[in-house]
Protein backbone atom coordinates (compact mmCIF):
# COMPACT_ATOMS: atom_id res chain seq x y z
CA UNK A 1 0.00 0.00 0.00
CA UNK A 2 0.90 3.73 -0.58
CA UNK A 3 1.25 6.51 2.10
CA UNK A 4 -2.29 8.16 2.37
CA UNK A 5 -0.10 11.31 3.54
CA UNK A 6 -0.41 13.29 0.57
CA UNK A 7 -2.97 14.50 -1.63
CA UNK A 8 -1.00 14.05 -4.87
CA UNK A 9 -2.87 11.98 -7.29
CA UNK A 10 -2.10 8.56 -8.12
CA UNK A 11 -0.13 8.49 -10.93
CA UNK A 12 -0.76 5.07 -12.99
CA UNK A 13 1.77 4.77 -16.21
CA UNK A 14 0.41 6.11 -18.95
CA UNK A 15 -1.10 3.32 -20.49
CA UNK A 16 -3.30 3.57 -17.70
CA UNK A 17 -3.92 7.05 -17.40
CA UNK A 18 -6.53 6.90 -20.01
CA UNK A 19 -8.64 4.28 -17.93
CA UNK A 20 -8.85 5.95 -14.51
CA UNK A 21 -8.34 9.77 -13.69
CA UNK A 22 -6.17 10.67 -10.95
CA UNK A 23 -8.24 10.73 -7.30
CA UNK A 24 -7.41 13.30 -4.71
CA UNK A 25 -5.62 11.31 -1.43
CA UNK A 26 -5.96 12.70 1.96
CA UNK A 27 -5.42 11.37 5.54
CA UNK A 28 -7.94 8.54 6.83
CA UNK A 29 -6.35 7.99 10.27
CA UNK A 30 -7.07 4.36 10.04
CA UNK A 31 -4.89 2.33 11.74
CA UNK A 32 -6.30 -1.15 11.72
CA UNK A 33 -9.35 -2.34 13.05
CA UNK A 34 -12.03 -4.58 11.22
CA UNK A 35 -15.17 -3.67 10.02
CA UNK A 36 -19.00 -6.01 10.07
CA UNK A 37 -19.77 -7.49 7.27
CA UNK A 38 -22.72 -5.12 6.81
CA UNK A 39 -20.43 -1.86 6.69
CA UNK A 40 -18.14 -3.78 5.15
CA UNK A 41 -20.68 -4.56 2.04
CA UNK A 42 -22.06 -0.69 2.73
CA UNK A 43 -18.52 0.23 1.66
CA UNK A 44 -17.97 -1.65 -1.30
CA UNK A 45 -21.24 -0.96 -2.89
CA UNK A 46 -19.97 2.64 -2.38
CA UNK A 47 -16.29 2.04 -3.69
CA UNK A 48 -18.29 0.41 -6.19
CA UNK A 49 -20.40 3.30 -7.32
CA UNK A 50 -17.73 5.59 -7.69
CA UNK A 51 -15.11 4.01 -8.97
CA UNK A 52 -17.89 2.95 -11.98
CA UNK A 53 -18.15 7.57 -12.63
CA UNK A 54 -14.46 7.41 -12.29
CA UNK A 55 -13.79 4.83 -15.08
CA UNK A 56 -13.55 4.91 -19.15
CA UNK A 57 -15.09 2.13 -20.34
CA UNK A 58 -14.01 2.64 -23.77
CA UNK A 59 -10.43 3.01 -22.97
CA UNK A 60 -10.34 -0.29 -20.38
CA UNK A 61 -11.58 -2.11 -23.21
CA UNK A 62 -8.66 -1.71 -25.19
CA UNK A 63 -6.31 -2.86 -22.41
CA UNK A 64 -6.05 -6.85 -21.49
CA UNK A 65 -6.87 -8.20 -18.38
CA UNK A 66 -4.09 -7.74 -16.11
CA UNK A 67 -3.32 -4.12 -16.95
CA UNK A 68 -7.07 -3.47 -16.34
CA UNK A 69 -7.00 -4.91 -12.99
CA UNK A 70 -3.90 -3.25 -12.07
CA UNK A 71 -5.41 -0.30 -12.61
CA UNK A 72 -8.77 -0.60 -10.82
CA UNK A 73 -6.84 -2.40 -8.17
CA UNK A 74 -4.84 1.54 -7.22
CA UNK A 75 -8.04 3.15 -8.03
CA UNK A 76 -9.57 1.02 -5.94
CA UNK A 77 -7.61 2.12 -3.00
CA UNK A 78 -7.16 5.10 -3.48
CA UNK A 79 -10.87 5.43 -2.76
CA UNK A 80 -10.90 3.56 0.26
CA UNK A 81 -8.15 5.69 1.63
CA UNK A 82 -10.72 8.14 0.99
CA UNK A 83 -13.33 6.96 3.58
CA UNK A 84 -13.64 7.59 7.79
CA UNK A 85 -13.68 3.66 8.76
CA UNK A 86 -10.84 2.07 9.07
CA UNK A 87 -10.03 -1.04 7.18
CA UNK A 88 -7.10 -3.26 8.02
CA UNK A 89 -4.58 -4.75 5.31
CA UNK A 90 -6.89 -8.02 4.67
CA UNK A 91 -10.00 -5.88 4.34
CA UNK A 92 -8.11 -3.63 1.62
CA UNK A 93 -7.00 -6.82 0.05
CA UNK A 94 -10.68 -8.46 0.45
CA UNK A 95 -12.12 -4.97 -1.01
CA UNK A 96 -9.98 -4.77 -4.01
CA UNK A 97 -10.97 -8.52 -4.76
CA UNK A 98 -14.74 -8.13 -4.39
CA UNK A 99 -14.51 -5.22 -6.98
CA UNK A 100 -12.47 -6.53 -9.88
CA UNK A 101 -14.85 -9.52 -9.10
CA UNK A 102 -17.63 -7.40 -9.29
CA UNK A 103 -16.27 -5.73 -13.15
CA UNK A 104 -15.17 -8.89 -14.36
CA UNK A 105 -16.32 -11.76 -12.48
CA UNK A 106 -19.77 -13.13 -11.41
CA UNK A 107 -19.81 -10.96 -8.25
CA UNK A 108 -20.26 -12.48 -4.63
CA UNK A 109 -20.29 -15.67 -6.97
CA UNK A 110 -16.96 -15.79 -8.06
CA UNK A 111 -14.91 -16.78 -5.45
CA UNK A 112 -17.59 -20.42 -5.20
CA UNK A 113 -16.73 -20.45 -9.28
CA UNK A 114 -12.90 -20.64 -8.50
CA UNK A 115 -13.26 -23.14 -5.50
CA UNK A 116 -12.44 -26.37 -7.22
CA UNK A 117 -14.36 -28.32 -4.34
CA UNK A 118 -17.77 -26.84 -5.06
CA UNK A 119 -19.77 -28.30 -7.89
CA UNK A 120 -22.82 -26.39 -7.66
CA UNK A 121 -24.07 -23.30 -6.65
CA UNK A 122 -27.95 -22.69 -5.75
CA UNK A 123 -29.06 -19.02 -5.59
CA UNK A 124 -32.81 -19.21 -4.08
CA UNK A 125 -32.32 -15.21 -3.98
CA UNK A 126 -30.34 -12.49 -3.44
CA UNK A 127 -29.40 -13.10 0.35
CA UNK A 128 -30.11 -17.43 0.35
CA UNK A 129 -26.94 -19.19 -1.56
CA UNK A 130 -26.16 -22.37 -0.75
CA UNK A 131 -23.27 -24.95 -2.17
CA UNK A 132 -22.59 -28.35 -2.83
CA UNK A 133 -19.44 -30.33 -1.87
CA UNK A 134 -18.84 -33.73 -1.41
CA UNK A 135 -22.55 -34.43 -2.24
CA UNK A 136 -23.37 -32.50 0.40
CA UNK A 137 -25.35 -29.18 0.55
CA UNK A 138 -24.76 -26.22 2.81
CA UNK A 139 -25.35 -22.85 2.94
CA UNK A 140 -23.26 -19.77 2.64
CA UNK A 141 -22.66 -16.50 4.23
CA UNK A 142 -22.22 -15.24 0.65
CA UNK A 143 -25.09 -12.84 -0.47
CA UNK A 144 -25.84 -10.10 -3.07
CA UNK A 145 -26.85 -6.39 -2.31
CA UNK A 146 -30.41 -6.95 -3.66
CA UNK A 147 -32.26 -8.55 -6.28
CA UNK A 148 -31.31 -5.77 -7.95
CA UNK A 149 -27.78 -7.02 -8.18
CA UNK A 150 -28.55 -10.47 -8.71
CA UNK A 151 -30.53 -9.48 -11.89
CA UNK A 152 -26.73 -7.42 -13.29
CA UNK A 153 -25.08 -10.81 -12.30
CA UNK A 154 -27.58 -12.98 -14.32
CA UNK A 155 -28.13 -10.34 -17.18
CA UNK A 156 -24.19 -9.99 -17.35
CA UNK A 157 -24.17 -14.11 -17.81
CA UNK A 158 -26.71 -14.43 -20.89
CA UNK A 159 -25.77 -11.43 -22.63
CA UNK A 160 -22.26 -13.17 -23.26
CA UNK A 161 -23.99 -16.11 -24.71
CA UNK A 162 -26.70 -13.35 -27.03
CA UNK A 163 -29.15 -14.56 -24.60
CA UNK A 164 -31.50 -12.53 -23.23
CA UNK A 165 -33.37 -12.32 -19.97
CA UNK A 166 -36.74 -9.98 -19.18
CA UNK A 167 -40.31 -10.37 -18.07
CA UNK A 168 -41.08 -11.41 -21.91
CA UNK A 169 -38.27 -14.13 -21.44
CA UNK A 170 -38.11 -14.98 -17.59
CA UNK A 171 -36.21 -18.08 -18.15
CA UNK A 172 -32.66 -19.29 -19.94
CA UNK A 173 -29.95 -21.72 -20.16
CA UNK A 174 -26.64 -20.50 -20.63
CA UNK A 175 -23.12 -21.62 -20.16
CA UNK A 176 -20.10 -19.80 -18.67
CA UNK A 177 -16.58 -19.51 -20.27
CA UNK A 178 -15.09 -22.11 -18.61
CA UNK A 179 -18.17 -24.67 -19.40
CA UNK A 180 -20.38 -24.63 -16.22
CA UNK A 181 -24.17 -25.07 -16.99
CA UNK A 182 -26.30 -21.91 -15.55
CA UNK A 183 -30.02 -22.05 -15.29
CA UNK A 184 -31.76 -18.73 -14.13
CA UNK A 185 -35.43 -18.24 -13.64
CA UNK A 186 -36.95 -14.40 -12.84
CA UNK A 187 -40.29 -12.97 -12.27
CA UNK A 188 -42.71 -13.59 -12.79
CA UNK A 189 -41.97 -17.28 -12.96
CA UNK A 190 -40.13 -17.22 -9.72
CA UNK A 191 -42.28 -16.02 -7.04
CA UNK A 192 -39.57 -14.97 -4.12
CA UNK A 193 -37.10 -13.55 -6.72
CA UNK A 194 -34.61 -14.14 -9.57
CA UNK A 195 -32.72 -17.58 -9.10
CA UNK A 196 -30.12 -18.88 -10.40
CA UNK A 197 -28.68 -22.80 -10.61
CA UNK A 198 -25.13 -23.53 -11.87
CA UNK A 199 -23.45 -27.16 -12.59
CA UNK A 200 -19.95 -26.26 -12.55
CA UNK A 201 -17.87 -27.74 -14.94
CA UNK A 202 -14.75 -29.91 -14.42
CA UNK A 203 -11.82 -29.65 -16.31
CA UNK A 204 -9.93 -32.49 -14.44
CA UNK A 205 -12.65 -35.32 -14.86
CA UNK A 206 -12.44 -38.26 -12.58
CA UNK A 207 -10.58 -41.63 -13.52
CA UNK A 208 -11.05 -45.22 -12.83
CA UNK A 209 -8.83 -44.74 -10.05
CA UNK A 210 -10.23 -42.42 -8.55
CA UNK A 211 -13.65 -44.30 -8.29
CA UNK A 212 -11.79 -47.30 -6.93
CA UNK A 213 -10.05 -45.15 -4.75
CA UNK A 214 -13.15 -43.47 -3.28
CA UNK A 215 -15.27 -46.80 -3.45
CA UNK A 216 -17.73 -45.70 -5.72
CA UNK A 217 -17.10 -49.12 -7.99
CA UNK A 218 -14.53 -52.34 -7.77
CA UNK A 219 -11.74 -53.11 -9.50
CA UNK A 220 -13.91 -56.13 -10.50
CA UNK A 221 -16.70 -53.84 -12.05
CA UNK A 222 -13.80 -51.66 -14.14
CA UNK A 223 -12.83 -54.67 -15.58
CA UNK A 224 -16.65 -55.78 -16.89
CA UNK A 225 -17.29 -52.12 -18.18
CA UNK A 226 -13.71 -51.80 -19.87
CA UNK A 227 -14.58 -55.57 -21.31
CA UNK A 228 -18.37 -54.37 -22.36
CA UNK A 229 -17.51 -50.76 -23.63
CA UNK A 230 -14.50 -52.79 -26.23
CA UNK A 231 -17.17 -55.49 -27.07
CA UNK A 232 -19.26 -53.05 -28.57
CA UNK A 233 -21.86 -53.62 -26.12
CA UNK A 234 -24.98 -50.58 -26.04
CA UNK A 235 -25.26 -49.43 -22.60
CA UNK A 236 -27.53 -47.20 -20.61
CA UNK A 237 -26.26 -45.38 -17.65
CA UNK A 238 -29.49 -44.46 -15.28
CA UNK A 239 -29.49 -42.33 -12.30
CA UNK A 240 -31.09 -39.49 -10.56
CA UNK A 241 -29.83 -35.84 -10.48
CA UNK A 242 -26.07 -35.39 -9.44
CA UNK A 243 -25.56 -38.73 -9.32
CA UNK A 244 -22.40 -38.83 -11.61
CA UNK A 245 -23.62 -39.86 -14.81
CA UNK A 246 -21.58 -37.71 -16.89
CA UNK A 247 -18.87 -38.60 -15.01
CA UNK A 248 -18.92 -42.28 -15.29
CA UNK A 249 -19.82 -41.71 -19.57
CA UNK A 250 -16.57 -39.94 -19.71
CA UNK A 251 -15.07 -42.93 -17.84
CA UNK A 252 -16.88 -45.16 -20.38
CA UNK A 253 -16.22 -43.52 -23.33
CA UNK A 254 -12.93 -43.34 -22.70
CA UNK A 255 -12.39 -46.73 -23.14
CA UNK A 256 -13.92 -46.83 -26.58
CA UNK A 257 -10.75 -47.66 -28.71
CA UNK A 258 -8.84 -45.10 -30.62
CA UNK A 259 -9.07 -46.46 -34.40
CA UNK A 260 -12.94 -45.41 -34.26
CA UNK A 261 -15.09 -42.32 -35.03
CA UNK A 262 -17.18 -41.06 -32.46
CA UNK A 263 -19.15 -38.57 -32.43
CA UNK A 264 -20.64 -37.01 -29.07
CA UNK A 265 -23.93 -35.07 -28.89
CA UNK A 266 -24.96 -33.36 -26.12
CA UNK A 267 -27.46 -29.84 -25.01
CA UNK A 268 -24.11 -28.46 -23.15
CA UNK A 269 -20.86 -29.98 -23.80
CA UNK A 270 -19.12 -31.53 -20.44
CA UNK A 271 -17.52 -34.67 -22.25
CA UNK A 272 -13.92 -35.00 -22.73
CA UNK A 273 -12.49 -37.54 -25.06
CA UNK A 274 -8.76 -38.19 -25.97
CA UNK A 275 -9.06 -40.13 -29.02
CA UNK A 276 -7.48 -38.59 -31.81
CA UNK A 277 -11.17 -38.90 -33.72
CA UNK A 278 -13.90 -37.36 -32.23
CA UNK A 279 -16.64 -35.10 -33.49
CA UNK A 280 -18.53 -33.09 -30.72
CA UNK A 281 -22.11 -31.94 -31.47
CA UNK A 282 -24.00 -29.74 -29.40
CA UNK A 283 -27.36 -28.70 -29.15
CA UNK A 284 -28.77 -24.76 -30.49
CA UNK A 285 -31.39 -22.97 -28.49
CA UNK A 286 -33.95 -20.52 -30.12
CA UNK A 287 -32.53 -17.14 -30.30
CA UNK A 288 -34.14 -13.54 -29.39
CA UNK A 289 -36.61 -14.09 -31.57
CA UNK A 290 -37.69 -18.00 -31.15
CA UNK A 291 -35.61 -19.35 -34.57
CA UNK A 292 -32.67 -21.45 -34.73
CA UNK A 293 -32.80 -24.22 -32.51
CA UNK A 294 -31.48 -27.58 -33.30
CA UNK A 295 -32.27 -30.49 -31.42
CA UNK A 296 -30.85 -33.51 -30.26
CA UNK A 297 -32.99 -35.49 -32.57
CA UNK A 298 -31.65 -33.68 -35.84
CA UNK A 299 -28.23 -34.14 -34.54
CA UNK A 300 -28.75 -37.68 -33.22
CA UNK A 301 -30.66 -37.93 -37.33
CA UNK A 302 -27.87 -36.19 -39.05
CA UNK A 303 -25.18 -37.89 -37.04
CA UNK A 304 -26.44 -41.16 -38.63
CA UNK A 305 -24.95 -39.12 -42.32
CA UNK A 306 -21.59 -38.44 -40.92
CA UNK A 307 -20.56 -42.23 -40.78
CA UNK A 308 -19.84 -42.73 -37.16
CA UNK A 309 -18.07 -45.67 -35.59
CA UNK A 310 -20.28 -45.05 -31.82
CA UNK A 311 -22.49 -42.60 -31.06
CA UNK A 312 -22.44 -41.08 -27.42
CA UNK A 313 -25.71 -39.26 -26.47
CA UNK A 314 -24.98 -37.21 -23.68
CA UNK A 315 -28.53 -37.30 -22.59
CA UNK A 316 -31.74 -38.99 -23.98
CA UNK A 317 -34.73 -36.96 -22.85
CA UNK A 318 -37.50 -36.97 -25.94
CA UNK A 319 -37.92 -38.08 -28.94
CA UNK A 320 -34.39 -38.41 -30.15
CA UNK A 321 -34.66 -41.93 -27.95
CA UNK A 322 -35.98 -43.71 -31.16
CA UNK A 323 -33.50 -42.42 -33.52
CA UNK A 324 -31.09 -43.08 -31.07
CA UNK A 325 -32.72 -46.97 -30.92
CA UNK A 326 -32.79 -47.57 -34.24
CA UNK A 327 -28.77 -46.43 -34.49
CA UNK A 328 -28.10 -49.01 -32.05
CA UNK A 329 -29.88 -51.72 -34.21
CA UNK A 330 -28.52 -50.53 -37.69
CA UNK A 331 -24.37 -51.30 -37.72
CA UNK A 332 -23.83 -48.72 -34.86
CA UNK A 333 -23.48 -50.98 -31.68
CA UNK A 334 -21.58 -50.07 -28.54
CA UNK A 335 -22.99 -46.51 -28.41
CA UNK A 336 -23.36 -45.14 -25.08
CA UNK A 337 -26.01 -43.01 -23.63
CA UNK A 338 -27.63 -41.43 -20.11
CA UNK A 339 -31.06 -40.33 -18.70
CA UNK A 340 -32.68 -39.53 -15.74
CA UNK A 341 -34.28 -42.87 -13.60
CA UNK A 342 -33.90 -44.16 -10.20
CA UNK A 343 -34.06 -48.10 -11.04
CA UNK A 344 -32.76 -49.64 -13.97
CA UNK A 345 -36.68 -50.69 -14.73
CA UNK A 346 -37.94 -47.18 -14.24
CA UNK A 347 -35.47 -46.17 -17.41
CA UNK A 348 -36.47 -48.53 -19.58
CA UNK A 349 -40.01 -47.06 -18.57
CA UNK A 350 -38.71 -43.87 -19.24
CA UNK A 351 -37.20 -44.86 -22.05
CA UNK A 352 -40.51 -46.07 -23.87
CA UNK A 353 -42.01 -43.25 -22.49
CA UNK A 354 -39.98 -40.87 -24.01
CA UNK A 355 -40.27 -43.02 -27.80
CA UNK A 356 -43.97 -42.27 -27.74
CA UNK A 357 -42.79 -38.49 -27.65
CA UNK A 358 -41.31 -38.86 -31.36
CA UNK A 359 -45.42 -39.02 -32.44
CA UNK A 360 -44.71 -42.65 -34.78
CA UNK A 361 -47.79 -44.21 -32.56
CA UNK A 362 -45.33 -47.53 -32.38
CA UNK A 363 -47.50 -49.86 -29.88
CA UNK A 364 -46.63 -50.57 -26.74
CA UNK A 365 -45.03 -54.20 -27.56
CA UNK A 366 -43.00 -52.57 -30.97
CA UNK A 367 -41.54 -50.28 -28.50
CA UNK A 368 -40.42 -52.55 -25.96
CA UNK A 369 -38.95 -55.22 -28.58
CA UNK A 370 -36.97 -52.07 -29.85
CA UNK A 371 -35.67 -51.83 -26.70
CA UNK A 372 -34.77 -55.01 -25.54
CA UNK A 373 -32.61 -55.71 -28.97
CA UNK A 374 -31.23 -52.67 -28.62
CA UNK A 375 -29.69 -52.12 -25.57
CA UNK A 376 -27.79 -54.34 -23.40
CA UNK A 377 -26.20 -53.06 -20.38
CA UNK A 378 -28.10 -50.73 -18.14
CA UNK A 379 -25.85 -49.16 -15.58
CA UNK A 380 -27.46 -47.71 -12.43
CA UNK A 381 -26.09 -44.82 -9.99
CA UNK A 382 -27.50 -43.22 -6.94
CA UNK A 383 -26.30 -40.29 -4.77
CA UNK A 384 -26.49 -41.74 -1.09
CA UNK A 385 -27.71 -40.09 1.81
CA UNK A 386 -24.36 -39.37 3.48
CA UNK A 387 -23.71 -37.42 -0.13
CA UNK A 388 -21.37 -40.29 -1.75
CA UNK A 389 -22.06 -41.53 -5.53
CA UNK A 390 -22.17 -45.45 -6.12
CA UNK A 391 -23.08 -47.62 -8.91
CA UNK A 392 -25.51 -49.20 -7.73
CA UNK A 393 -26.21 -52.14 -10.06
CA UNK A 394 -24.73 -53.47 -13.59
CA UNK A 395 -27.91 -55.34 -14.94
CA UNK A 396 -28.10 -57.45 -18.39
CA UNK A 397 -31.24 -57.10 -20.52
CA UNK A 398 -31.86 -60.69 -21.43
CA UNK A 399 -34.60 -59.99 -23.90
CA UNK A 400 -38.66 -60.15 -23.54
CA UNK A 401 -41.08 -62.83 -21.98
CA UNK A 402 -44.36 -62.32 -23.14
CA UNK A 403 -44.79 -58.51 -23.32
CA UNK A 404 -42.22 -57.64 -20.23
CA UNK A 405 -38.79 -56.90 -20.91
CA UNK A 406 -36.41 -59.03 -18.67
CA UNK A 407 -33.48 -58.20 -16.54
CA UNK A 408 -30.72 -59.72 -14.31
CA UNK A 409 -28.31 -57.85 -12.37
CA UNK A 410 -24.38 -58.66 -12.67
CA UNK A 411 -23.20 -56.47 -9.90
CA UNK A 412 -24.98 -55.00 -7.38
CA UNK A 413 -24.46 -52.50 -4.06
CA UNK A 414 -25.97 -54.49 -1.24
CA UNK A 415 -27.01 -51.92 1.67
CA UNK A 416 -25.78 -52.73 5.29
CA UNK A 417 -27.30 -50.08 6.97
CA UNK A 418 -26.11 -46.77 8.39
CA UNK A 419 -23.32 -45.89 11.39
CA UNK A 420 -23.40 -43.49 13.98
CA UNK A 421 -21.93 -40.48 11.54
CA UNK A 422 -24.28 -41.30 9.08
CA UNK A 423 -22.39 -42.71 6.53
CA UNK A 424 -24.02 -45.84 4.37
CA UNK A 425 -22.48 -49.26 4.56
CA UNK A 426 -22.76 -51.52 2.40
CA UNK A 427 -21.00 -54.02 -0.33
CA UNK A 428 -20.66 -54.81 -3.70
CA UNK A 429 -20.87 -58.05 -4.86
CA UNK A 430 -21.77 -60.34 -7.89
CA UNK A 431 -24.94 -61.61 -8.42
CA UNK A 432 -23.59 -65.18 -9.15
CA UNK A 433 -25.14 -64.65 -12.64
CA UNK A 434 -22.63 -65.51 -15.57
CA UNK A 435 -24.00 -62.55 -18.03
CA UNK A 436 -25.47 -64.24 -21.76
CA UNK A 437 -23.23 -61.81 -23.28
CA UNK A 438 -19.95 -63.76 -21.78
CA UNK A 439 -19.22 -65.02 -25.49
CA UNK A 440 -19.46 -61.97 -27.31
CA UNK A 441 -16.54 -60.77 -24.98
CA UNK A 442 -14.90 -63.43 -25.40
CA UNK A 443 -15.01 -62.97 -29.30
CA UNK A 444 -13.63 -59.01 -28.81
CA UNK A 445 -10.48 -61.00 -26.94
CA UNK A 446 -11.99 -59.99 -23.75
CA UNK A 447 -11.46 -63.15 -22.01
CA UNK A 448 -12.60 -62.30 -18.00
CA UNK A 449 -12.07 -65.31 -15.47
CA UNK A 450 -15.55 -66.87 -14.26
CA UNK A 451 -14.51 -66.05 -11.25
CA UNK A 452 -15.65 -62.82 -11.80
CA UNK A 453 -19.10 -63.57 -11.39
CA UNK A 454 -19.00 -65.77 -8.39
CA UNK A 455 -20.73 -64.53 -5.22
CA UNK A 456 -17.36 -64.95 -2.86
CA UNK A 457 -16.16 -61.78 -3.94
CA UNK A 458 -17.29 -58.24 -2.51
CA UNK A 459 -16.20 -54.83 -1.57
CA UNK A 460 -16.55 -51.95 0.67
CA UNK A 461 -18.01 -48.54 -0.58
CA UNK A 462 -16.69 -44.71 0.20
CA UNK A 463 -17.12 -41.47 -1.28
CA UNK A 464 -17.13 -40.44 -5.20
Amino acid sequence: MRSHGSTRPVAPDEKLAGVVGGIPRHPDGSVGGGLDTEAFQGLKIRIHRRLLERLNLSNLDSLDREEASRAISLVTQELVAQESLALNLDERDRMVQEVLDEIFGLGPLQPLILDPEVSDILVNGYDDIWLEKNGRLEKTAVRFQDDTHLLQVIDRIVSAVGRRIDESSPMVDARLPDGSRVNAIIPPLALDGPHVSIRKFKRDTLSTDDLIRNGSITEEMVDLLRAIVKSRLNVLISGGTGSGKTTLLNILSSFIPGDERILTIEDSAELQLNQPHVVRLETRPPNVEGRGQVSQRELVINALRMRPDRIVLGEVRGGEAVDMLQAMNTGHDGSLTTLHANTPRDALSRLETMMSMANLNLPESASRRQIASAIQVVVQLSRLSDGTRRVMSVAEIVGMEGEIITMQDIFMFEREGVDAEGNVLGQFAPSGIRPTFAERLKQYGNDLPETLFMRTRGGSGGRW
